[in-house]
């Protein structure tokens, strides 16, 4: 059974109504499905400039099948059609249709993300994310959030990974550049995702080869690559990652930052990558983060842990002047007491993370006495940075769309809770806690106010 497509639309409502009449047809073969999908691509694609101008409308589209009998019915069989059809398919308005309802079914059922990689579509969209940018701005970023997607929640192959050249890296890192003006532009967030989660991916691989355990003798971390030879010509990248780790509460996105954090400062080449004013930005961010992640939160606060350790020992911070010394001290002394107001007892990794820190030479140069013994007392054991480090970084993950919990959201009353905690009136969103002034409004975010505007760091 062909479907044929013959109509005179009056208005949009109709366009709506026929391809529900489209999606509602009972199919019991192969062939009456396949025929189904032809006309449901066929029917949208057609009246794409009438009535399918806008992102919504398209994902409307998307979910119009998402949503259809035919798909409840036959749901594995029409995903892998889909699937097919990406691979083939080269015609743009097509595209975007497959593109649409491949995101938004995955982001509802993994499988299909990895239905996708098995089937070979990362080198697909890989390919198609090079050539697809002047046809088509939409599809160009739908294409990106399929491939981050796809790839954070799965570990790519070796093979897969080798089809990242230095071109595509340098190509994405150009298109930020590009975009340096406007912040909010929708492309800096997708772009920036795939970047991250492609270094995420090469750290896995370097310390996880994966279950074939084939060796990646000469696989090279493109991101880290490029920024260690071309750092100056991307610095647009670098400022956007300390924006988005302020911004962000999914803590898997978290993650993606704080590994590529951590191997910037311990590259040699890009510990002075970043600008001095972001440095500082950031040093503020991981303050407040620290300050604000609940007990429960143990590898998050171990994360944050080893990127502070070369963020202070490697970078512009650590010549004079020393920012935020004494909140630095405070906030150690704080994580590895018996019992503060924000800390339960330190775990023995909290110990030994911070005894890092506090062994950065212009944090325990203290002409009274040796800031270290003087915090965290005798029988602290020497901590160096260590090989363990990058494999505990690598290998620390979260599900995606789980939130970081908050002190401020989790505990009721936050005034209460910390019995050190004084609010300076003079300015406004400002808090101390056990002695660390600290902006509690947080997030730059909306109309909230930048916790670095105060300190002209902004």
């Amino acid at each position: 059974m062909e479907f044929e497509i013959s109509y005179t639309l009056d208005n949009e409502q109709q366009f709506w109504d026929e391809l529900d009449d489209i999606l509602s047809a009972q199919c019991q073969t192969h062939a009456q499905i396949d025929s189904a999908l032809r006309a449901y691509l066929r029917f949208s694609t057609n009246y794409r400039e009438e009535y399918l101008q806008a992102e919504y409308d398209i994902l409307r589209c998307s979910y119009k099948l998402l949503e259809s009998t035919l798909f409840a019915a036959h749901k594995q069989y029409i995903r892998r059609q889909i699937v097919a059809s990406l691979l083939q398919e080269d015609a743009v308005d097509t595209l975007h249709i497959i593109g649409s309802f491949l995101l938004s079914d995955g982001r509802q059922n993994e499988w299909t993300f990895e239905l996708m990689k098995a089937e070979g579509a990362f080198s697909r969209l890989v390919q198609l994310i090079q050539s697809q940018r002047d046809d088509d701005a939409g599809l160009h970023r739908l294409l990106l959030e399929l491939v981050y997607e796809m790839s954070r929640i799965q570990q790519l192959s070796l093979e897969e990974l080798r089809v990242i050249d230095d071109a595509f890296v340098m190509y994405l890192f150009r298109i930020i550049e590009e975009l340096s003006n406007d912040v909010n532009d929708p492309y800096h967030y997708p772009v920036i995702r795939v970047l991250l989660v492609l270094n995420e991916q090469y750290m896995v691989c370097a310390h996880d080869p994966g279950p074939d355990n084939t060796p990646t003798k000469g696989l090279t971390n493109k991101v880290i690559k490029l920024l260690s030879t071309h750092g100056s010509d991307y610095k647009t990248f670098g400022e956007n990652i300390i924006l988005l780790l302020n911004r962000e509460s999914e803590t898997s996105l978290q993650l993606l930052i704080l590994k590529l954090l951590y191997l910037l400062f311990t590259t040699r080449s890009t510990y002075e990558y970043f600008y001095t004013n972001d440095l500082r930005v950031l040093v503020d961010v991981i303050i407040r983060n620290l300050l604000d992640l609940p007990e429960e939160s143990t590898a998050l606060r171990h994360t944050y842990l080893r990127v502070l350790y070369p963020l202070l020992a490697h970078t512009q911070l650590r010549h004079p002047p020393h920012y935020k010394r004494d909140e630095i001290c405070k906030l150690l002394t704080m994580m590895t007491t018996v019992r503060g107001a924000h800390f339960a007892p330190a775990d023995e990794t909290t110990v030994r993370l911070v005894g890092r820190c506090v062994k950065v030479p212009w944090l325990k140069d203290d002409p009274a006495d040796d800031l270290a013994r003087r915090m965290l007392g005798t029988h602290l054991v020497e901590a160096g940075e260590s090989t363990l480090s990058v494999v505990e970084v690598a290998a620390h993950k979260e599900k995606p769309g789980i939130l970081t919990p908050s002190r401020g959201t989790e505990e009721a009353g936050f005034e209460q809770r910390t019995a050190a905690a004084q609010v300076d009136t003079s300015l406004p969103g400002r808090q101390e806690a056990g002695g660390i002034e600290v902006n509690v409004n947080g997030r730059i975010n909306g109309e909230e106010q930048s916790p670095f505007e105060i300190e002209g760091e902004a």
